[in-house]
């Protein structure tokens, strides 16, 4: 009989992954099905489980505050996660029973969901994992007689299967006025064994400065993504105070308390009467670079300042454990310019590192069903889940389908290959590229990519209009995985296949395929190989086989402000509503093309 498990992630970008005997079906984050960008309560994604299983062996819940916070359904008293499951069936109806032995609440260890998430699909055997977050779960503390509420930073665990997750370190933020210095307290957290460092501050953390300067450039504190963007174009600044300072250790650094302004558990501030040589009228946001200058240094500051603190973090981890197999996850594990710049100083320490490519918490809901699942059968086999990350919902479309849609529309059907898609491409065309399940995460991995041809020196300007995105947000590349080493310098990895770091270039590559090259020369790339998604790898073969060039501009298939498409409805309809005309379903054979 086989055991059905579903994780279930509340927060922004909440979603559901549903295991089968240990095995994903889909993991899909709420927003793909809503189409409101960062959403949480997966509800909806919570209904497709219905489309698998009609009965859940365990619901496992899971977030930062207590599932007792969340809403409740009316007479049963229910909160709205275990009444929605009990509702459609998926767990025992019994409404007189308060308590459902089905239903697992782990809100209260995001950090270790993160590592659990990071270390299944890993492959080591054992890991030290770091976690590096905004703000994680929400753990009230009793400090000399009062109750503080503290938020989840950054983290250390040990972790071995089936299923030992171990705290060697935590670091928590609160809000002062209370906590005005670092404080270190041996503890024993319940379910743990031993003892873990826990330090205790008003500070931000790492991650907290990062969402600070990501406000004062003008964007959401989640948006951090385009500050990493912008950090190239800036430069050293000696008016910028230092973001991080000492914290009254060797190597623990935290967010300089007199710059940045914690305001848990969303967000942060620059404290601009620091700031205010910078903060000026002349430098509101625009599109014109010469007016960006500050935001533009203060983004470049806490790029660099901010990694430096990560890898400190790692080194201390694998200094604390003895274990070299590192798992880095949280928020901050989706900066692909870091994680590249980690890679020289850890082998010169004989350190694996393994980011995981599901680093929101999305990835939670993952760590939430997979730790469940080994709890269970104790199963202690190594896997690595890592290998694919086409996990959305597995829907195939007949022909019938595709007219219907395509109808709808008022868009036209015929046939089409490899061939065909590159010389589109070839005359300035975005094509896109809809197949299989869609891509876990941020990253379009060629099942819901829009693809160009690198080799236009405007490119990179081209698309980001039609996206309707900011001038300085970098592109990324697609390459044949033989071809990658000779185009980009790999450092110690073999391959990229999640497009998690972001590579500087070999020289003349970048006038090569300048559309894709950024500013300081690197490029996100993922290498392809065959196995690993058939159709995609016969597109950058055959524009390979016409042009010289291994390698193709991907970007994600969605419009500025908009998650990444899940059907073929939300696909087509993006055609309509944009200047891309064309979409390849290499499934049927077919194009799209829809003209406005």
């Amino acid at each position: 009989m086989s055991l059905w498990i579903a994780g279930v992630t509340r927060g922004h970008n909440g979603g559901v992954c549903l295991l089968k005997d240990g095995e994903v079906v889909f993991s899909i984050e709420e927003e793909r099905l809503s189409r409101k960008k960062y959403d949480g309560g997966p509800l909806a994604a919570m209904i497709k489980i219905l489309d698998y299983t009609d009965k859940l062996d365990y619901l496992v819940i899971a977030h930062t505050q207590p599932l007792e916070d969340a809403g409740k359904i009316d007479f049963t008293g229910d909160d709205v996660y275990t009444g929605l499951a009990r509702k459609l069936g998926l767990i025992e109806r019994n409404i007189n029973e308060r308590e459902h032995p089905q239903v697992v609440d782990l809100s209260y260890v995001h950090h270790k969901l993160h590592a659990a998430c990071a270390f299944y699909r890993s492959g080591f055997e054992n890991a030290t994992a770091v976690i590096v977050d905004g703000a994680g779960s929400f753990i009230p503390m009793n400090m000399g007689g009062e109750q503080v509420m503290t938020w989840e930073l950054e983290s250390f665990f040990t972790c071995e299967y089936p299923a030992n997750f171990k705290t060697i370190y935590k670091h928590q933020g609160s809000r002062g006025p209370h906590l005005g210095a670092r404080m270190i307290v041996p503890s024993e957290r319940e379910g743990e064994e031993g003892e873990h460092e826990l330090v205790i501050d008003d500070t931000g953390g790492i991650v907290k400065a990062y969402e600070a300067v990501t406000q004062y450039c003008g964007w959401a504190p989640i948006e951090a993504g385009k500050t990493m963007g912008l950090a190239p174009y800036g430069k050293p600044n000696e008016n910028i105070p230092p973001i991080y300072d000492d914290a009254g250790g060797d190597t623990w650094r935290t967010s300089n308390r007199n710059l940045i302004i914690p305001t848990f558990p969303n967000g942060a501030l620059v404290a601009e009467t620091r700031f205010k040589e910078l903060n000026t009228k002349e430098d509101e946001y625009s599109q014109d670079l010469t007016t960006l200058s500050s935001r533009r240094d203060l983004a470049y500051a806490v790029q660099q300042e901010s990694q430096q603190e990560v890898l400190n973090l790692i080194l201390d981890a694998v200094e604390r454990t003895g274990n070299k197999n590192v798992v880095l996850s949280g928020g901050y594990g989706l900066n692909c310019v870091a994680n590249y710049w980690y890679l020289d100083t850890l082998k010169e320490h004989g350190i694996n590192l393994y980011v995981e490519p599901v680093s929101s918490d999305a990835g939670t809901a993952m760590g939430a069903a997979m730790i469940m699942h080994y709890n269970l059968t104790r199963d202690t086999e190594t896997r690595s889940f890592g290998e694919s990350l086409y996990m959305g919902l597995p829907v195939s479309y007949t022909e019938g389908d595709v007219e219907e849609v395509v109808g709808k529309y008022d868009g036209e059907l015929s046939d089409a290959t490899v061939k065909d898609v590159v010389e589109l491409m070839r005359k300035k065309n975005i094509v896109a590229m809809f197949q299989g399940q869609s891509e876990a995460g941020p990253r379009a991995l060629g099942n819901r990519s829009l693809m160009f041809d690198p080799t236009f020196e405007d490119g990179k300007d081209w698309v980001n209009r039609i996206k309707r995105r900011e001038y300085f947000r970098p592109f990324a590349g697609s390459i044949l995985h033989e071809h990658a080493n000779d185009w980009f310098d790999m450092k110690t990895l073999e391959e990229s296949p999640h497009m998690m770091y972001a590579m500087d270039c070999r020289e003349g590559v970048a006038e090569k395929i300048p559309s894709i090259i950024h500013v300081d020369g690197t490029c996100r790339i993922q290498t392809v190989k065959e196995h690993q998604n058939e159709n995609y790898y016969a597109v950058i073969k055959e524009f390979y086989e016409q042009t010289g060039v291994p390698i193709i501009f991907n970007t994600s298939f969605n419009l500025g402000g908009e998650p990444l498409v899940e059907t073929l409805d939300d696909a087509v309809r993006t055609l309509y509503d944009s200047d891309i005309e064309y979409l390849y379903l290499p499934e049927h054979g077919k194009l799209i093309t829809v003209k406005n």
